[in-house]
């Protein structure tokens, strides 16, 4: 969920002249780069060096129609962060577009694109990959996290490592995983299908992440775009859309907890400052009023998206152990449209990859399936719920330690 419930598509984080759109899966900064790299008075490497670790960024290192679009403060900020949590420089390897950034504590991936003057007009950075010698040693940090976190590596149906594993934590739109599990389900059945067509409704109509908000009501779409949208997007429209085509007791019952099975919309509601009483009267009621409360809150407007810049109502969200994440994983990982996006994942290094994050401000999870070259599976799955704002960065490189120490897990067999 940040501020919408999302985890954005592909495997990237993008920064706009706005702000970081915090949950995604790397940072891309890219404003109209050339086809074609060009050097002029510096290389690529070298442009990559001055910028990781000058103090101070000069505007003219940058072409002006990136500079349109990113301003050097936004880019400050991101060269901060990184040396925050990989340590000092040590080298820029690599050629062409593609590098690798070596710093003390982990391996960035990179991209570079000059203009003709030597500035840059593309740039991208991947997730950090922290220098690892094990699972322990990739476990160990997220203890150190403020707030609650649980993480769980499972190899097979063997637990590789754990920290609160069953901890119920609120995940943001991970817990679509079970709308989708509901739907396989009843695909299995024959109660539904893939290709089935249905026309949106007003009613399903949420705020973003997604596209589907800005599609006209009777538009057809199928179930499996909808699903698709709903994991490789986190489009919480097809989210809406598909809860209420399986049924809300459906998916209730692949959870204990979460009851009433909230919508997205219905969650924006109730998060909205203009509806304090509503949730007032929702953390009073029980499983019988909160559902009573439901036909109000479908009266009710929903905000707008700028309302949720940082942790609020975070008990109206979605509960669920990382243990039961990769149990819902497990059910779904094998649908083609799991791996539409990779999340922190290099889809390159695995034979199979299979997705679904989420977060709002306050809230972060990623849960990844993997099956690598011997066909030895695993689930990875971490939460951090916290009071403030998260470091989502510091995050995802703990995150990705955890898959390199299951990459050299593999490799040593």
């Amino acid at each position: 969920m940040h501020r919408r419930l999302h985890t954005p598509p592909g495997n990237r984080i993008a920064v706009s002249a706005g702000a970081i759109v915090a949950l995604a899966l790397a940072f891309t900064l890219w404003a109209g780069a050339p086809d074609a790299l060009a050097q002029a008075n510096i290389t690529p490497a070298a442009a990559l060096e001055r910028l990781l670790v000058s103090e101070a960024l000069e505007a003219d290192w940058f072409a002006p129609v990136f500079l349109a679009q990113i301003p050097v403060e936004q880019v400050e900020i991101i060269v901060a962060q990184l040396r925050a949590g990989l340590g000092q420089l040590v080298g820029v390897q690599g050629s062409g577009v593609n590098y690798e950034v070596v710093f003390e504590q982990g391996v960035l991936p990179a991209q570079i694109v000059l203009d003709a003057e030597g500035r840059i007009a593309g740039l991208f950075f991947g997730p950090p990959r922290p220098k690892v010698s094990g699972l322990e040693e990739a476990l160990a940090p997220f203890a150190e996290l403020p707030g609650q976190v649980s993480v769980l590596v499972l190899g097979g149906s063997a637990e590789l490592a754990a920290l609160n594993p069953d901890e119920p934590l609120a995940v943001g739109s991970a817990f679509k995983l079970a709308v989708l599990a509901a739907l396989r389900q009843q695909i299995a059945l024959g109660q539904r299908s893939w290709d089935e067509v249905v026309v949106l409704d007003e009613t399903w109509r949420s705020l973003p992440s997604g596209i589907l908000q800005e599609w006209p009501a009777g538009s057809p779409v199928t179930l499996h775009t909808l699903a698709a949208l709903m994991i490789s997007f986190s489009d919480n429209t097809a989210t809406d859309a598909l809860l209420h085509l399986v049924g809300r007791d459906a998916v209730e019952a692949l959870t204990v907890r979460n009851r009433p099975f909230l919508s997205t919309r219905e969650a924006f509601v109730l998060k909205s400052p203009a509806n304090e009483d509503l949730l007032a009267r929702w953390r009073a009621a029980d499983e019988a009023g909160r559902r009573a409360l439901l036909a109000e809150a479908a009266n009710r407007p929903l905000p707008t998206a700028d309302v949720f810049d940082s942790p609020r109502a975070l008990d109206v969200e979605w509960f669920f152990t990382t243990r039961e994440l990769c149990g819902l994983m497990g059910a779904v990982y094998d649908l083609p449209l799991m791996s539409i996006n990779p999340g922190v994942a290099n889809a390159d290094d695995w034979a199979w990859v299979a997705f679904k994050g989420g977060s709002e401000p306050g809230v972060l999870n990623l849960t990844t399936a993997l099956a690598d070259a011997s066909g030895a599976r695993y689930c990875v799955s971490a939460t951090w719920n916290h009071t403030d704002n998260l470091d989502e960065l510091r995050f995802f490189g703990l995150y990705s330690g955890l898959l390199e120490a299951i990459k050299q897990l593999g490799a040593s067999r």
